[in-house]
């Protein structure tokens, strides 16, 4: 089996003020396992970054995006994983019927209600970010296990 890309996208799609968000609780081996995220993954050999999500939220969705923006890139630093570079986008039209995900529950979420849900820590500082409208923007994200140690936006250094 081919290693896997440190490339990946992450989707927000969004409709009616809400999110649709996959509840991780179906994998057993999964470094998001109970925590609610976007729908993407990890880039197939010679897929441009759009190609990758579209085919993404295909497979995750049953949905056919329409309309999408590619909103930032997000570095994952954690102790024990590879660096990964995610492409972030929002799309705002789609085609198609929802379907079951095999990696989890997919659900339209509220973006105020956002906060009641088990996020990575750095996922609070991108939603923050998109509700914002902040143009295009580069995030770095230093995990120690589950806790954000720090993180900088643009080149300038946060604290966790």
């Amino acid at each position: 089996m081919r290693e896997k890309s440190q490339l990946t996208t992450l989707c927000y799609i969004e409709k009616d003020g809400k999110y649709l968000m996959l509840h991780r609780v179906k994998k057993e081996k999964d470094v998001n396992k109970d925590k609610w995220i976007g729908i993407g993954g990890h880039f197939e050999e010679g897929e441009s970054p759009e190609e990758c999500l579209l085919r993404e939220a295909k497979e995750e969705t049953g949905l056919t995006l329409l309309s999408w923006q590619f909103r930032g890139i997000v570095t994952f630093i954690a102790d024990g994983w590879p660096t990964e570079y995610m492409c972030l986008y929002t799309a705002d039209a789609f085609e198609g019927e929802l379907r079951e995900c095999s990696e989890g529950t997919l659900e339209w979420v509220k973006k105020e209600e956002l906060d009641k849900l088990n996020l990575w820590e750095g996922d609070r500082i991108f939603f923050g970010l998109l509700a914002e409208n902040r143009p295009f923007f580069s995030l770095k994200l230093r995990y120690e296990g589950d806790h954000l140690a720090e993180w900088s936006l643009d080149g300038e250094r946060k604290k966790g």
